[in-house]
């Protein structure tokens, strides 16, 4: 009887070698994903949010009511094109609400039934800017990536790791893009902290915001145009989101 044997050596090149194109094509996905948010951030405006695109969510995961799969098909019902869940300091209602979408989209029955909604990484980030505490939203990255892996333990990193450089190098380290979150919600002046996230090298501003928690959800005007001029004056893409913590996707809390 003849048997064939493959020498270990060949059949630990071969598994190298899959793991290896299973790593370049998460690379590439990653940066395909990355591409396409910076074509929709780059079309962001006022009206933008909360029925086409909402880049700033909470789940039960972190401090939100909402489930990762009710706010999922919450998002569909609603229309949404594009959607980013931002629990604080973890992925794990991303990863849910990803799997369930995946499942949706693979087991619909016809096209009609395929939702058009793109989901993308998401997570809210503690850091310090300007001896300000501040909060830096990750977008598009790689969630396993060894960079974003101390600030994915449900709680703030050591304050060694955790100034906004830092925090803006591990998130751009994982292939995603930063972004600072609400920025005239903190102690120092927006007009100060934006010019210096720029400076540390961050991509974007979450320049349309409801400070005013309104219902219905809209940027507050004033501090809106504020915003928008600094993002523009130091070339800064542009976000939006409800920052939703409550039951509605449509509204702030």
């Amino acid at each position: 009887m003849s048997v064939n044997l493959v020498p270990a050596s060949a059949s630990f090149s071969s598994l190298s070698k899959t793991w290896e194109n299973a790593q370049k094509q998460y690379v590439e996905s990653t940066a395909m994903s990355r591409s396409a948010l910076i074509q929709v951030l780059q079309g962001i405006d006022a009206d933008s949010c909360p029925t086409s695109y909402n880049f700033h969510a909470h789940t039960t995961k972190s401090d939100g009511q909402l489930d990762p799969i009710a706010l999922i098909q919450q998002a569909i019902a609603i229309g949404l094109k594009g959607l980013a869940i931002t629990d604080h300091h973890t992925t794990e209602g991303y990863q849910i609400a990803r799997h369930w979408l995946n499942h949706r989209k693979s087991h619909a029955c016809k096209p009609d039934n395929i939702p058009s909604l793109t989901l993308w990484t998401g997570v809210e980030i503690n850091a310090h800017l300007l001896e300000t505490d501040v909060h830096i939203l990750g977008y598009a990255f790689d969630p396993d990536a060894p960079s974003i892996y101390p600030y994915l333990q449900h709680h703030s990193a050591p304050r060694q790791n955790s100034g906004a450089g830092a925090v803006i190098a591990a998130i751009q380290n994982a292939g995603g893009l930063a972004v600072l979150a609400h920025p005239a919600r903190y102690r120092r002046p927006s007009a100060e902290l934006i010019p210096e996230a720029s400076r540390l090298g961050i991509d974007g501003v979450e320049v349309f915001y409801g400070y005013r928690r309104t219902n219905p959800w809209y940027p507050t005007p004033k501090i809106t145009e504020e915003i928008q001029q600094l993002a523009w004056d130091y070339n800064l893409l542009p976000t939006c989101g409800t920052d939703t913590h409550g039951l509605n996707l449509l509204v702030r809390l």
